[in-house]
């Protein structure tokens, strides 16, 4: 059995034809995760998200990403059991659960994880959850950068 300690990036570095970001209910962070990629790597490959559970897309993840340019309005939550899975053939779990959630739909070896962080356990003022939100969307985005800038 595939151990979490071993869905480090880097495990798959053929070429990619779809990239499937997960999170525990595709509500924060693998929605970011998928504009974000979709306005990187353009629209050469398959890009999508899902969670474990179906959520409602946060408001501030609308708010913190046209603070970027990307618009996020037209995201249709989705779970595990909605995707087709030969459209991945790269799945980057954002949380351990959604990690071991993907091993259950995807061979081991096309998961990626990144342990990205929660903006949603932050508590405080508008200012401070919005900066949670902030570096949370950063985080993805230099991964995504960095995973597939060659």
């Amino acid at each position: 059995m595939t151990r979490m300690a071993d869905l480090e990036p880097g495990t798959l570095r053929t070429a990619t034809k779809g990239i499937l970001f997960t999170c525990n209910m595709n509500s924060v962070r693998s929605p970011m995760a998928e504009a974000m990629a979709r306005q990187i790597l353009g629209d050469t490959l398959e890009i999508a998200s899902a969670g474990i559970y179906q959520g409602g897309l946060d408001p501030f993840v609308e708010v913190i990403m046209q603070e970027i340019g990307i618009n996020v309005d037209g995201h249709e939550p989705r779970e595990f059991s909605d995707l087709d899975t030969l459209d991945f053939d790269l799945v980057i779990a954002l949380t351990p659960k959604s990690a071991e959630e993907a091993m259950k739909y995807f061979d081991p070896h096309k998961i990626e994880f990144w342990d990205t962080p929660n903006p949603t356990d932050v508590r405080g003022n508008r200012d401070t959850m919005m900066e949670a939100y902030r570096e949370a969307r950063e985080f993805l985005k230099k991964r995504i950068s960095e995973r597939f800038s060659a």
